[in-house]
């Protein structure tokens, strides 16, 4: 299996999917943008033979008519009125065989409430998150409550710890930013940013991720960490009683956190 990681757009990620080095076959997750992909497809010499959405933004969805107009192929996705080009809706616990690759669907409302993300275990775990889970981060909750995202997010923290995060945006470098005003003392996290600012100078990606990183360094992953409790208590002024109200309360900050 290859994955290949386009940049497009401001700070979007596509990822092209090779389910079989032998086979010319490649599936799109959330082509934003037809151009990068037509590139990409000749590039790699390879026949795009399905497209997979995450939800209904523009930014993951706008480049599907254009790759419809080239090849017409299934386009699977959430089973939501935003997405008329859907034509293979999914939904939470399906099965997405693509190529010789099988994915898990999993429903994770939040960020918007026909969010899905896809889970391969075979041969190594591997998670298109989406915007549901960001490295070091998570996706605004434009249409889910705190107790319904939160909940997206602790069932994406119990997927094994070597799972690899391929997330729909390079936001890594101010997510740690954040996540260092949250643990100040987090070592982890204090390296990681270090590690990602020297990526970022070269021009190189932050992604994918691993859940195991994320469970060390992404405060949303951490809402029952005394340490993320504490903070996000200071700097609420509530007391923040569950690990939920934690995760409302850093989600309202990190919207308006503006990093050094």
């Amino acid at each position: 299996m290859k994955i290949y990681r386009l940049a497009a757009l401001e700070t979007n990620y596509f990822w092209l999917l090779q389910p079989d080095a032998e086979h010319p076959d490649a599936y799109i997750f959330d082509p934003g943008d037809a151009a990068p992909v037509l590139a990409a497809l000749k590039q790699y010499d390879l026949t795009l033979a399905g497209i997979v959405l995450t939800h209904h933004h523009g930014d993951h969805t706008d480049g599907v008519d254009g790759l419809l107009q080239q090849q017409p192929v299934p386009v699977y996705g959430p089973d939501s009125a935003r997405i008329a080009q859907v034509t293979q809706p999914l939904y939470n616990g399906d099965t997405l065989n693509l190529g010789s690759s099988s994915w898990q669907v999993i429903a994770t409302p939040g960020h918007t409430l026909d969010h899905l993300v896809y889970y391969c275990p075979e041969p190594e775990g591997i998670l298109i998150a989406g915007d549901t889970l960001f490295a070091a981060g998570c996706g605004r909750m434009f249409e889910g409550t705190p107790e319904v995202f939160f909940a997206s997010l602790l069932t994406l923290a119990q997927l094994p710890s070597n799972t690899q995060l391929y997330c729909s945006h390079e936001y890594t470098q101010d997510n740690l930013a954040f996540a260092s005003a949250v643990e100040p003392h987090n070592t982890a996290i204090a390296e990681r940013l270090e590690s990602v600012r020297q990526l970022r100078q070269r021009g190189e990606s932050s992604v994918p991720s691993t859940l195991a990183t994320e469970l060390a360094t992404n405060p949303f992953l951490r809402c029952h960490q005394a340490s993320v409790m504490a903070s996000a208590r200071a700097h609420s002024g509530q007391p923040l009683a569950s690990t939920v109200e934690v995760f409302a309360a850093l989600r309202g900050w990190k919207d308006n956190f503006r990093p050094n």
